[in-house]
Formats: structure tokens, sequence, C-alpha cells
């Protein structure tokens, strides 16, 4: 493997990771508003609001239609995707009362007790497609 010479080729090389979203500024610059709308859930009053009507709190905020439908599915790849950043997302989904296990396991393709039991056994083997394009 050559050595990139160009900053967005070596950052790009960073979306060929299987099953992992590093985020970059190019992710934080397209989640921000999507970032900023989680923290809001931060405020007792924000999530009285969010929770009396979800769609018209989202419609407060600068999201775009697909990080909008994101969040109403609760679809957390979809929304690491579209720049979200889990540390803000965990305000969704603890206002949902889930906790980060319950969340992050939605997005394994695993049953919760499954997701569960291979973290406590020290998470997924270092072994196997280390590169997306390698898989091909």
């Amino acid at each position: 493997m050559t050595k990139p010479t160009d900053i967005h080729e070596y950052l790009a090389e960073f979306d060929d990771i299987p099953g992992t979203r590093v985020f970059t500024a190019k992710r934080a610059r397209a989640g921000y508003h999507l970032n900023q709308f989680a923290m809001s859930l931060m405020k007792a009053e924000n999530r009285e609001r969010w929770k009396a009507d979800e769609r018209a709190y989202l419609d407060d905020w600068k999201l775009t239609p697909e990080q909008k439908q994101a969040v109403l599915d609760r679809d957390y790849t979809r929304l690491l995707d579209l720049g979200g950043n889990i540390y803000f997302l965990s305000k969704i989904f603890s206002t949902d009362g889930k906790s980060f296990l319950q969340a992050v396991s939605t997005m394994s393709g695993m049953s919760l007790e499954d997701y569960a039991a291979m973290m406590i056994a020290g998470g997924r083997s270092p072994e196997g497609v280390r590169s997306i394009k390698g898989k091909y």
C-alpha cells in the first residue's frame, strides 16, 4: 500500500474500515445541526417538547430530510453515516429510556443478549475482513 500524499485521500481511507465510521471533520460538518439537536435533549424542557411532538421539534432544526427520517426511525447506523457522533446521539436513546448497550446493539445485527455476551468476552475478533475493498 502506498502512502497517500493528499489529506483527502488519506481521510478517505478511513471509509474502508468495515463496520466503523471515523468521526472526521467532514462528518462533523455534515452532522453539526444533527448533533446540536441531540445535545438540546440535555435540557428537561426540550425533552418534554421532543416527547410531545418529535416531528415538530425536529422541524425547528436545520437537519436534512435524511437526518430527520433517520432520527424518527432511530436508525443509529444511518445517523452515524449522516454525521452523527455517537456521544451526542446517546442523548436521543437516553431520552427514549434506552441504555448505551441497548442502542448500539441495534447497529450490530445481533440480539441484545448476543451483543452483550460478545462484548463481555472481549468484543469482535480482530481476525477477518480488515478492509471493505479487500472483501470483494
